[in-house]
């Protein structure tokens, strides 16, 4: 988190020029400090509660990463960390954008960051079924909406943007690769690891983002799925964006980007979000590989396989968690 941090803080020229109790951080984890907490549990079982760390605390906590960011830059802000699953990041950049709307900061420092590949994740998640068993090409284990996907690719890193009031960005002459105007979010109140029937939950979050933005439908060019290649997911976010887009739906332009970076649980969300801010910017819509059989109940344009040169104005981004928990973010190119 710290290290994506720097990138972003440094890209908007946050070190001077801003009035830092007016900088908020948030940013979001599912797992939090997982790591720790399987070390630890070794450590005491074998050698007994003496030697448990007292920086163990700080080192798991889930908002200690916003914590050492706010940390690190001296921003007085606002310190916040949402947990929903795979949708964490995406709440975490709405809700930042939400703080900016009211007045309470002018800057927020918002993204995601996850460290989960431990193997009692894994074992969870497998055991779960929702992992791909493609062990003999795990370059092609991740294919969303293709008709032979069987889970997801677990991965980790960090996401970080920053998100500036429009007016105070321009006094201060900062860069501004897109703007945020729309955030929804919803749940599915209907299980704790199945999409509900027909992606209602979805489509609630996707109709509330287009809302939040003022848009119609039709003005959305290009959606970041979720897209996590698993059978139920696909199937009811694809349903989803159907009920919402209507007839515009088969003129849109998806994809997940998780068939190239796997699926970064807590941060997905925050990373989708820049992948579909540079897809405004640079023109180019990232393809969904590894999509080879059509799924015919899947019948939406994924962009298989190749990336797209096409100029859109308008990008959404769909995050959709364990928990039923929903967020979309709207972006508008610059």
């Amino acid at each position: 988190a710290v290290a994506a941090a720097t990138e972003a803080v440094a890209e908007a020229k946050l070190e001077q020029g801003v009035d830092r109790d007016r900088v908020g951080v948030s940013i979001a984890t599912a797992g939090g400090g997982l790591q720790s907490v399987v070390e630890t549990a070794n450590t005491l079982q074998e050698r007994g509660p003496s030697r448990v760390s007292p920086f163990f605390v700080t080192m798991y906590i889930a908002n200690a990463a916003s914590g050492l960011v706010s940390l690190r830059w001296g921003f007085r802000g606002p310190s916040l960390t949402h947990v929903s699953a795979c949708a964490s990041s995406s709440h975490s950049v709405g809700e930042a954008a939400e703080a900016i709307k009211r007045g309470q900061v002018d800057v927020m420092v918002a993204g995601g960051a996850e460290a989960v590949i431990v193997p009692i994740a894994i074992a969870a998640f497998s055991n779960m079924r929702a992992l791909s068993r493609r062990n003999d090409e795990p370059e092609r284990a991740s294919r969303p909406f293709d008709l032979d996907r069987d889970g997801f690719v677990l991965s980790e890193g960090a996401a970080v943007l920053v998100l500036e009031e429009a007016e105070h960005a321009a006094r201060r002459g900062a860069k501004s690769y897109g703007e945020l105007i729309g955030y929804g979010a919803s749940d599915d109140a209907y299980h704790m690891a199945d999409p509900a029937p027909g992606g209602v939950g979805g489509a609630l979050s996707m109709r509330a983002a287009l809302a939040s933005a003022g848009i119609a439908p039709d003005e959305v060019g290009y959606i970041n799925a979720h897209g996590t290649s698993t059978p139920a997911n696909d199937r009811a976010e694809t349903q989803a964006i159907k009920d919402v887009f209507g007839d515009h739906a088969r003129k849109l332009m998806v994809s997940s980007t998780k068939s190239m970076t796997g699926h970064l649980f807590g941060a997905a969300g925050a990373l989708e979000a820049i992948i579909c801010v540079l897809a405004l910017r640079d023109g180019c819509i990232p393809p969904t590989i590894n999509y080879d059989t059509p799924d015919p109940e899947l019948d939406l344009d994924f962009v298989p396989n190749v990336a797209r040169s096409a100029k859109v104005r308008v990008a959404l981004s769909n995050s959709m968690g364990l928990g039923g928990t929903n967020g979309s973010l709207i972006f508008r190119a610059p």
